[in-house]
Formats: C-alpha cells, structure tokens, sequence
C-alpha cells in the first residue's frame, strides 16, 4: 500500500489518540482473557459438577467452544493492540522531526509551502552585481539515492550542500545566503516525510490482515491464520521488538529484564513474540504457561495441514497435551488437591520440545526437573506416559510437602530408536552414543539456573532427575562449568552410566546422588563397550548375545556402558529400594518392563516413595539396597 500522508497530516497526527486506540484493543483482549477463565471455571466448572445429564454435556461443550473462540479473539486483539501501539512508536520520530524543522522555517520568517517546499525572502544588495538578490523557493529532498534525488545525501546523513549538523553558510547554488538554510529545512522535511509515509505504508498492510472472518468459527484454519497475522505484524516492527529480549542474557538478567517491562511492553512481547517469551529461560512459570497455550494452537495448526508421519506424531502429541491441560482443569474443579498444569516449553524444533510441570515451580519450596531417555520425542506416548511419571512425582512430593513441584523437561533430542530392534540395538552408534546428551546438557543448565531465578524462595530446593540416557545427560550437565545451577540432589534412574566414575564427581557431594537400578531392568545392566566386545566374540553372535554374555566377559571393574555403575559401591552415591520388575521376555513383557516402572506407585511403590521423599526434600525417609 501506498500512503498519502501530508507533513500537515503528520504535524497534526494526535499520536496519543494512536495510544488510546492501542490501550483499547489491548484492553478488550484482557476482557476476552477474563472471559475465557470465567467460562472454564465458573460456568463449566458449575455444570460439571452439579448436573449429569446429555443436555449438561451438550453444554459443557458449547462453552468449550466459546473459551476457544475468546482465546483466538484474545490473540488478534493482542496483536492489533501491538501493531497500532507500534505504528505510534515509529510515527513519534519523524513527527518530532518535521515539527523541530517548522519551527526552524518560522523563527526565520520563511514559508512552508503546501507541498513542503521552503520561500525565503530576498537579501539585500549584492556586492557585484549591485542589484537586490532576489527570494526563492527550496524544494526538498528526500535522502534517497536516483532520479531526482538532488545533490543531497542519504537518509539521515549530510548532503553534499548541506550537513546534518544544520546550515553552514552560503549555498553553492544561490547568492543568498538564506539558501542554504531554506534547503536544509526543506530537506529535513522531505525526509521526516518519506519516514513517515514508510512507516504509514507498511502498518497500513499489517492492519488490512488483523480481519476476522464473518461468523467467528475458531479452528486450525483460524489459528494458522493467526500465526500468519504474528508474522506480520513481527514484520511490520522491522524486528525491533525481538532485538530487545535478551537472548544472549543469562536467566537472571532476563528475569530483572521481565520485571522491569511496564504491563504495555509485556503485552506487545506475548502478542507478538510468545513462542520466544514462552520458552525463555527466567520468565516467570505464568509467563511462560500463558505464551505456550497460544503457542501450543499455533503449532497444532501447523501440524494439521502437513502430511507425513513424523507431522502426525507431532500432531498426535500437541492434541494429547491440550487434552491433558483441559482435563486438569476439569478435574482440579472437584479435587483442589490435584496440582495444577502448567506448560513451560513447547516448540517443534528437532524431535520437539515440550517442558511441563505439575504445580507452579515459582512458588513452591521444592521443584524437580525429570529427563526422559531414549526414543523419547513430542508424540502421543511423550504426553501420556511422560506427562504421568512427573504428575506422580507431584503427587507422591506434595504429600509429603505441598509446597513441591515436578516437571518433565523435554528440552533436547534423545536418540531415536525408529525401528532398531533388540538385536541391533547395541551397535546402533546413534542410541550409544553420549553426543546427544552432552549437546542438550547446556540447555538443561540453563532451565534450572531459570528455575532458581524466578522462584520465590530464597534457596529453593532442587532435585535433577534423570531416567535411562536422561541420566547421561543429567551427569553431562554436571560437568559443565559450575554444575547444574542450584541443585541440591540427583536422582538417575535405569541408567546406563552418567560418563563418570564417582558419585562425589557430580558436583553434589555422593550423600546426595540417589540411584534407582531395578534388578531386571537391562537397561541398567548394559555391558561395558569391552565387555559387548568380549561378549560377542565369545558366544560368535550379535549384540543381544553379547548382553546375555555380559557375565561371561565381566571385566570386574563394574563399568557399563556409560562408564562406572551408578548402582555399584565403587560409584558410591545411595542406592534406594526399588521392585525387582519383571523380567526381560521370560515374564511376557517384552525387553524392558521394569525400565519403565520407576515413577508408578502402582507398578513400583518403592522407588516412586522414595524419589518423593527425596524430591520433597526428606532423604532421611529413603530406604537403603545394597550395591551391586
């Protein structure tokens, strides 16, 4: 679009009618907000509980409806709200500098013309010629470079007449001395001008897509649309707004950044940036939880319109998180005990990343962080059984202390099995290999260094949690400089080594390193890179062999695959009771049953009390087993 902005219409421009404007949209996306909290909570919440019945139903359904349609009206509004609000940021500069310059035209009595050009009056008698030097007229140029660009220089910067600094004497063009003067100010005007109509253009585009459809129906078709409109409008801002997160600020700097922001500002970073805002280590849990629900419609819609397996697993597991979220809510409606969901992280970046807690990690005492392993990536099974394994750690801390929290962070990308099966699974050099761990260790680091910077308590108590390869990225982690940030225990479960020898080397002290190692979980149990080796040669098979040989081979020096056993004494750290599970094929279950068994009370009550009490801050109450 092409704007007819005049310098009298920009002169003239009320910008604080452009603000109140703003303040409106704005205001009218933080009722929709409100709307949609009092429909999922008061309205549904009243039917769910008092009325059971299909017509009840129909309705409950109806309100889902309308908490969606004010959710996506929550998002545009938010996005105009940005986008005019930025319009009245961008039109300030240019306003303030074709005011300073006709101020400058009449303390000199000279006239601006309508089309901006400067008159100057006529300046006496010359000294060689002995007539009058006549007035003029100077028209000005806009700074770009071309046809018609004059003799004067670039945006911003001196022209070959003139200078930026102001006038400086006589023109090279003209006698009188007022030139000069008159062309810089004429300048000054074209330029401010040209700025204006740029900018006038450019939000003029943006604000033609901010349009709903008639007859507001809120699907994926809605929510694409949406992330086109963010798109848009992060291109209207020339991406002035993303070069002031602090990306390369450290959790604790973005923290006091955050806080230091006014109620406008935050809100033009959601609606713009909340896939940014949303996974930013040291924003405040609430921040992040209500950034990643957008974020979270924005990526099934994303999803939806692609083809492929890997689209439907990402597919799959995104609607299987907002399931969850929505059950949580439904359920915390008649049980207030039930610890509330909030979704720190969600992105489709590598396998995905989703970061989910169990109760608000800011204002509760204790807070751990579970890494899932191996063949982990954001689909159905990540929602279901991850999502469960932290919901039981919360439930299982908080009944030993409230004021307890617990995540799933899956912030980096495990290996994938695909379809590796048991027989291969040994040489598989992506699965066995630490490369990935180490690389997602620095992320890692850098969620609980965020952890420790938004709670609320002073020395909060955190606990790192890794599970099968999580645990090699947990004692990854530990080797970075400084530890991991603020934690006070680890707790590795079915691990296949951490990448070193000493429970007392993962910066913690070895009292408070905990091991859950099930006697029939092979995960825990895998030979060291000599003894596979060995293994193989001895019994002339493949890698599954080698496993069953791992006994044969013993190198005696109670080394598996990532190093020293966790579960050995040579390890040191605490090794607590745990169900010996089923065993591997013999007991119908497949490979690894008692692999997946360490967080469920119904499956494993021994390891799931203990990783409570330890999570809660209560090691005391851990039950001892002996090394191996």
């Amino acid at each position: 679009m092409t704007s007819s902005l005049t310098w009298q219409q920009l002169r003239d421009l009320r910008l604080d009618e452009l603000d109140d404007a703003a303040d409106g949209w704005g205001a009218v996306s933080r009722h929709a907000d409100a709307a949609e909290e009092r429909i999922n909570g008061d309205m549904s919440g009243a039917l769910s509980k008092t009325q059971e019945s299909q017509s009840a139903e129909a309705a409950v359904k109806r309100l889902q409806r309308l908490s969606r349609n004010f959710d996506y009206i929550r998002t545009e509004c938010g996005l105009l709200r940005t986008t005019v609000s930025g319009l009245a940021a961008e039109l300030a500069s240019p306003q303030r500098r074709v005011k300073e310059a006709l101020a400058d035209a009449a303390a000199h009595a000279y006239t601006v013309h309508e089309d901006g050009s400067i008159g100057y009056p006529a300046a006496g008698t010359s000294e060689l010629t002995g007539p009058e030097i006549p007035g003029g007229r100077a028209s000005g140029h806009n700074g770009l470079i071309g046809p018609g660009a004059g003799l004067h220089g670039p945006v911003g910067g001196p022209g070959l007449l003139d200078s930026a600094e102001g006038y400086r004497g006589p023109s090279l063009t003209s006698t009188n001395p007022h030139h000069a003067r008159a062309q810089h100010i004429a300048d000054r005007i074209a330029r401010a001008l040209r700025d204006a109509q740029e900018t006038d253009s450019r939000y003029q585009s943006t604000l033609a897509r901010l349009r709903a459809a008639p007859g507001l129906t809120v699907d994926t078709t809605s929510w694409a649309d949406a992330a086109a409109d963010m798109a848009a409008v992060r291109e209207a801002a020339r991406g002035q707004i993303d070069r002031e997160i602090p990306l390369d600020r450290s959790p604790a700097d973005r923290k006091r950044w955050w806080d230091g922001l006014t109620d406008a500002q935050r809100e033009d970073y959601l609606a713009s940036y909340p896939d940014v805002i949303g996974n930013l280590d040291g924003i405040p849990a609430l921040v992040r939880d209500e950034a990643n629900r957008e974020n979270l419609q924005l990526l099934i819609a994303k999803f939806s319109g692609e083809e492929g397996a890997v689209a439907k697993a990402r597919l799959g597991g995104l609607k299987e998180i907002q399931h969850q979220l929505e059950l949580n809510a439904a359920t915390r409606l008649s049980d207030p005990r039930e610890p509330p969901m909030y979704l720190l992280g969600i992105a489709d970046e590598g396998t995905g990343r989703a970061i989910v807690a169990y109760g608000n990690p800011d204002t509760s005492r204790n807070v751990a962080a579970y890494v899932p392993g191996l063949g982990t990536a954001l689909d159905g099974d990540f929602a279901r059984n991850d999502l469960r394994r932290a919901r039981q750690t919360a439930n299982g801390a908080q009944f030993h202390d409230p004021s307890s929290a617990s995540i799933v962070w899956l912030g980096y990308d495990p290996p994938q099995l695909g379809e590796v099966d048991a027989e291969t699974l040994l040489s598989n050099t992506e699965v066995m290999s630490a490369e990935r761990a180490e690389r997602g260790a620095p992320a890692y680091n850098s969620f609980m260094s965020g952890l420790a910077a938004t709670n609320e308590h002073g020395d909060p108590h955190l606990t790192a949690i890794g599970h099968s390869y999580g645990s090699r990225l947990v004692g990854g982690a530990t080797q970075e400089g400084g530890g991991i940030p603020g934690v006070d225990d680890i707790v590795l479960l079915g691990s296949p080594g951490v990448g070193v020898d000493r429970a007392e080397d993962l910066g913690v002290g070895k009292d408070h390193v905990f091991v859950g190692a099930a006697e029939n979980d092979p995960v825990s149990r895998l030979p060291s890179k000599q003894e596979a080796v060995a293994g193989a040669v001895f019994m002339g098979g493949g890698p599954l062999l080698s496993y069953l040989a791992a006994d044969v081979a013993d190198q005696g020096d109670d080394d598996i695959w990532f190093g020293r056993d966790p579960a050995s004494e040579a390890f040191g750290a605490h090794r607590f009771t745990v169900a010996d599970g089923p065993r591997p094929f013999i007991d119908g279950q497949g490979l690894t049953p008692a692999h997946s068994n360490y967080f469920d009370p119904d499956k494993d009550r021994k390891s799931a009390d203990n990783i409570a009490v330890i999570v809660s801050g209560q090691p005391h109450l851990v039950t001892s087993e002996k090394y191996r």
